[in-house]
C-alpha cells in the first residue's frame, strides 16, 4: 500500500465525527494533509468551546492513521481556525427536528477544566526543574547560537541541561550541534532525546529532512511543540532551554501561556530596529507573567583578527541602555567573531570546542548570570505561592 494523501483520507473515514454524526472526512473537518518521511500531519476543525471534550476524537484519528503501513508517526491537532477544515467538503446540515446537544463539561486530562475566560493551568513537565525561553523579536540576531552556547554554559556550571528547538519552521539545533539521524522511541509513544556534548536535545529537524518546508498553520505548530515537550523522555533535568521561534506570533504566545516557564532571555543586536522588535518580545512575556531573566546584546562589536581594531558594526550599547530603561537585567555583550560562526557551522559550539577561550568565557559569564537570576525568580515564585495549612 502506498502511503499518500488519499490513503490517509480513506482511513480517516472510519473515524466518527463529533456526537457520532457521520465521519470527520465527510463532515469536512480534516485539514490539508502533509506527509514527510513517514510522518503524517493534519488538523481537525472543532468548535473552540468543545476542544477539551473532543480530545478523544483527536486521539482516535491519530491512532487510526498510525495503523497504516509505512506510517512512522502521526501528529494531529484540534483547531477552531476555519470551518470546513480545508478539504473542500461541506458538512451535512443538522436536522431541524433534533435539537443540538449541549457540550458536557469534562475535565481536561491531568486536571480540572479552567473556568470560561481563563487560561488553563500550566502543567509541569515531570523531571524538569526549570524551563527557560530564549527569544527574540525578529530573526537573524543570533538567537539560536546564543541559546545553544547558553545551554552549554549552564552545563559547565554543573547543571543537567536539555534543549528544545521550538523553531518549527527553521530548526537549527541539528546543525548547530552536529546531530544527524532520527530519535528512537522509548515505548512506541515517547521519543528519546538525542544528545550532544552532554546536553539532551529535541528538534523538529530530527523528524523531517532539512530541505522539507513546514507549511503549517498555527494549531499544527502548537500541537507539535506540545508533543516535543511532553512526549519526550527528558529524564531528570535542572534546566530545559527552549530556543523559541523569532517574533511574537501564535506559537510564541502559546508557549508562554501553556508552558510553565521559569524565565525568559531576550536576544537582540544593538541597533534601534532590532531593539524595537526585542521590546515586543519582552512585553509579551511580561503580559503573561513570565519573569524576565535579562537581555543579551549579540553581535555587540567586531574586533578585526589581523589588526585588533574594534568596529561597532551595528552600533553598541543599545541593548544595555534598553535594559536599564526597562528595569531588566543586562546579561552581557557577545562580540561578533569568526570562531563563533565557524564552530556553529561545524556543529561544535564554541563553549564546547574551545571552553577556555575568550568567547566561551563570555557565554559562561552570561550563563552564570542567568543561573543567578533564575534562582531569584524561582524563589520569588515560591514565596508568592499560597500556603495551605491543615488544622
Amino acid at each position: 500500500m502506498t502511503l499518500d494523501r488519499q490513503t490517509v483520507i480513506d482511513r480517516l473515514r472510519s473515524v466518527k465525527g463529533p456526537d457520532l454524526e457521520g465521519d470527520i472526512v465527510s463532515r469536512g473537518l480534516v485539514s490539508e494533509i502533509f506527509i514527510a518521511d513517514g510522518k503524517v500531519f493534519f488538523s481537525i476543525t472543532v468548535p473552540a468551546k468543545r476542544a477539551q471534550e473532543l480530545e478523544p476524537l483527536r486521539q482516535a484519528a491519530e491512532n487510526a492513521v498510525k495503523t497504516l503501513p509505512g506510517v512512522k508517526g502521526a501528529m494531529v491537532a484540534l483547531t477552531a481556525e476555519k470551518a470546513g477544515g480545508g478539504m473542500g467538503t461541506t458538512p451535512p446540515p443538522r436536522s431541524n427536528s433534533t435539537p443540538p446537544r449541549p457540550a458536557p463539561q469534562r475535565p481536561a486530562p491531568g486536571g480540572p477544566a479552567a473556568p470560561a475566560g481563563q487560561q488553563p493551568a500550566k502543567q509541569d513537565v515531570p523531571g524538569i526543574k526549570a524551563i527557560i525561553a530564549v527569544a527574540s523579536g525578529k530573526g537573524g540576531v543570533g538567537k539560536s547560537t546564543t541559546a545553544v552556547n547558553l545551554a552549554l554554559g549552564l552545563k559547565a556550571l554543573g547543571l543537567k541541561v536539555g534543549i528544545l528547538d521550538a523553531d518549527i519552521y527553521g530548526p537549527s539545533m541539528p546543525r548547530l550541534l552536529g546531530l544527524k539521524g532520527k530519535p528512537e522511541t522509548a515505548d512506541g509513544k515517547t521519543l528519546k532525546p538525542m544528545e550532544a556534548f552532554g546536553v539532551k536535545v529535541m528538534s523538529m529537524g530530527f523528524l523531517v529532512e532539512e530541505e522539507t518546508p513546514m507549511i503549517w498553520r498555527g494549531p499544527m505548530v502548537v500541537s507539535a511543540l506540545r508533543q516535543m515537550l511532553r512526549d519526550v523522555a527528558w529524564g531528570e533535568l535542572d534546566v530545559l532551554v527552549v530556543d523559541m521561534p523569532p517574533g511574537t506570533g501564535d506559537a510564541q504566545l502559546t508557549m508562554a501561556q501553556q508552558v510553565p516557564l521559569a524565565g525568559a532571555v531576550i536576544v537582540s543586536t544593538p541597533q534601534d530596529l532590532a531593539l524595537i522588535d526585542a521590546r515586543k518580545g519582552l512585553n509579551m512575556f511580561r503580559r503573561v507573567d513570565v519573569p524576565l531573566l535579562g537581555i543579551v546584546e549579540n553581535m555587540s562589536y567586531f574586533v578585526a583578527p589581523d589588526t585588533g581594531k574594534r568596529y561597532d558594526i551595528f552600533g553598541h550599547g543599545g541593548a544595555k541602555a534598553e535594559a536599564e530603561r526597562l528595569g531588566v537585567p543586562f546579561l552581557g555583550e557577545v562580540p561578533l567573531t569568526m570562531d563563533v560562526r565557524e564552530t556553529s557551522d561545524a556543529g561544535t559550539p564554541v563553549v564546547a570546542s574551545n571552553p577556555d577561550g575568550v568567547q566561551a568565557g563570555v557565554y559562561k559569564e552570561i550563563a552564570n548570570r542567568v543561573q543567578m537570576h533564575l534562582a531569584a525568580a524561582m524563589q520569588n515564585a515560591a514565596n508568592e505561592a499560597p500556603a495551605i495549612v491543615f488544622e
